[in-house]
């Protein structure tokens, strides 16, 4: 069902979410919608039976509710009969009737929960299956800590609604609806003095509950930045430490726990106004008809039984309209959570998949080629990240990139792995556009190191089978030892079963990189990217891990970005980058003899004590 879900949220066409901080008013007036809540059809729709059974428990505890006072009536009317077997019946059979009562409650919450949970699992499952494929430009708007905030924090909301306001609300309108009827039936004269009332109730929910979506949504969107501010904090907390930014930090997370504080303060205070002002005008009025009731039962206008029965009636109603007030403002804050997860569900990413993709022949080549390729960052319009770049890599061949900082070499690795697309040019990987091709189809035949290493928060062995999930516990130290990375797994606590923690806490920078190392052997990919794979090294696992990426890059294309020159001495092909454009290319000895920037770069690393 959650498939069905996510397919309905990846065929809408909407522009991505805004992650601009939450006093973004035209953000909040879409709050003003409560048909926001429609939204969660697509999700509710497949467990029709389920809420067709909800519904029938509802009606039948609604229809039973409202048979009560008349039971109340008949054995108040019969007090004074002289056959006391009559009031036994009546008092029977209002037992009987609060026993179906009971079950049926309890039928409906456990219908409507179990509704609630499905339909929030759901959803919870749509938004990660759409954020998880999601390029890095979308992240660029948008704080993973919010991301997580509106998987959590909103879905909760909505399962308050779905399992819980929902129901009730009907409930209540039912018994509105019925309780009116039949009070129209007890006493005509009583309810039309009644329904002079309902006017002066709905004016304050109108205006009141307006704000109250407004004021919700902003709540909302306050309590995703105040996550996103302790995620960004948390995830550094090292870095954080190190600066002695904690100050800075609890300072800025204050700032903004107490911006969401501020907000809940308005929602409630609206909230309690909107509610204190309802039930006085409810009851108020209510005493007003019973005063004018308890005059026509002396009169002998009217029984006792049916003033009785008219009073739970009314009072009934009142609890009714006092409930679906308060539920009024549950709804609010949920059209408000709906809306904050649709946009997650409806974001366009900036990198499509072709409606008909292209496959790739067997075997993988590894050939790949960039035409005229020019790209900038959508967070750094300004800057040429790449400036007409034309490159043709021949299968197996070593391809390194070196340069400056910012020249592009990184940038390169993206492309290829298609994080972004070009803005003018393409790239091809064994002939055909990437654009021509699934996104996870040509992936799967790319093994990546990067830069700053990703290590998960559980064992050694699963980190690396992250490489390969299929690969056997051999294979994986296999790959380890190719890696240069068995000695130290080993000599953790419980060797390769150890929890790293989260981020790799428990290894230091050089085992971070083996285990990423590990992780790329282990895919065993025709196309090996390394970013910058052995700069965490020291100089002896530096040795033994150049002689594995020697022994793997020897049957297929890999492309190697590095600062040290020392690693890349060996590639069959040096290309130097500077400010996004190639400006030099060729073996370490034909770039030194040339002169020219890499060079300056050769000098600066493998003279005056400062090589490698």
């Amino acid at each position: 069902m959650a498939d069905h879900a996510k397919t309905v949220a990846e065929n809408t066409n909407v522009s991505a979410p805004n992650a601009t901080a939450p006093s973004s008013k035209d953000e909040r007036e879409k709050s003003k919608r409560i048909s926001a809540l429609g939204a969660l059809w697509p999700f509710m729709g497949p467990y029709r039976i389920l809420m067709l059974a909800a519904i029938c428990a509802l009606v039948l505890t609604a229809m039973i509710s409202l048979t009560l006072p008349m039971a109340v009536r008949r054995v108040i009317d019969n007090f004074g009969t002289a056959d006391s077997t009559i009031l036994d019946q009546y008092f029977l059979a209002a037992i009987g009737v609060a026993a179906l009562l009971a079950v049926g409650t309890g039928l409906r919450y456990a219908l409507v929960t179990r509704l609630g949970e499905r339909v929030v699992a759901d959803i919870r499952k749509a938004v990660f299956d759409r954020v998880i494929g999601m390029s890095p430009s979308f992240y660029e708007k948008i704080m993973t800590g919010e991301v997580l905030s509106r998987i959590t924090t909103d879905t909760t909301l909505i399962l308050s609604v779905i399992g819980s306001s929902v129901s009730i609300a009907l409930r209540n309108f039912l018994i509105f609806i019925g309780g009116m009827v039949l009070m129209m039936l007890t006493s005509a004269k009583l309810t039309a003095l009644v329904l002079l009332i309902v006017p002066l109730v709905v004016v304050p929910i109108l205006v009141l509950g307006r704000r109250l979506r407004v004021i919700s949504r902003e709540n909302q969107d306050w309590i995703a930045e105040s996550s996103g501010s302790a995620s960004e904090a948390l995830t550094a907390v090292q870095t954080v430490q190190a600066f002695t930014h904690e100050a800075i930090s609890r300072r800025q997370f204050s700032d903004v726990t107490e911006q969401s504080y501020g907000a809940a303060i308005r929602r409630i205070t609206t909230r309690a106004t909107m509610t204190v002002i309802v039930i006085f005008l409810i009851f108020s009025g209510v005493l007003g008809v019973l005063w004018i009731g308890a005059n026509d039962v002396r009169d002998g206008a009217m029984s006792s039984g049916a003033l009785i029965q008219f009073v739970i009636y009314a009072v009934m109603v009142a609890g009714a309209v006092a409930a679906l007030s308060e539920i009024w403002g549950e709804l609010q804050r949920a059209a408000g959570a709906t809306e904050r997860l649709v946009e997650l569900l409806h974001s366009v990413d900036s990198v499509q998949d072709s409606d008909a993709p292209k496959t790739l022949s067997a075997p993988i080549k590894g050939q790949i080629d960039l035409e005229s390729v020019s790209f900038v960052y959508p967070a750094r319009p300004n800057v040429q990240a790449l400036d007409q770049v034309d490159l043709s890599i021949e299968p197996g061949e070593t391809v390194a990139f070196v340069g400056p900082s910012g020249a592009g070499k990184t940038t390169i690795i993206q492309m290829i792995l298609r994080f972004y697309d070009p803005q003018k040019g393409r790239i091809l990987l064994d002939g055909t556009a990437l654009t021509d091709l699934s996104r996870a189809a040509f992936r799967e035949h790319i093994a990546l190191v990067p830069q700053d290493p990703v290590i998960f928060a559980t064992s050694a062995l699963e980190n690396i089978r992250f490489g390969r999930p299929d690969a056997t516990d051999a294979q994986i130290e296999a790959a380890a030892k190719a890696a240069a990375a068995h000695e130290f797994i080993q000599g953790l606590p419980e060797g390769y079963n150890s929890p790293l923690g989260e981020r790799g806490v428990m290894l230091s920078g050089g085992q971070k990189q083996r285990i990423a190392i590990a992780r790329a052997i282990l895919r065993d990919a025709p196309v090996l990217l390394l970013d910058e794979a052995t700069s965490a090294l020291d100089a002896e696992s530096e040795r033994l891990v150049q002689a594995a990426v020697d022994r793997l890059s020897a049957d297929r294309t890999t492309l190697i970005v590095a600062h040290r020159l020392a690693t890349v001495k060996k590639a069959d092909r040096i290309i130097v980058l500077d400010e996004g454009r190639i400006v030099a290319s060729g073996k370490h000895d034909e770039l030194v003899a040339q002169g020219g920037l890499y060079a300056r770069l050769a000098k600066l690393q493998f003279t005056d004590g400062m090589g490698a």
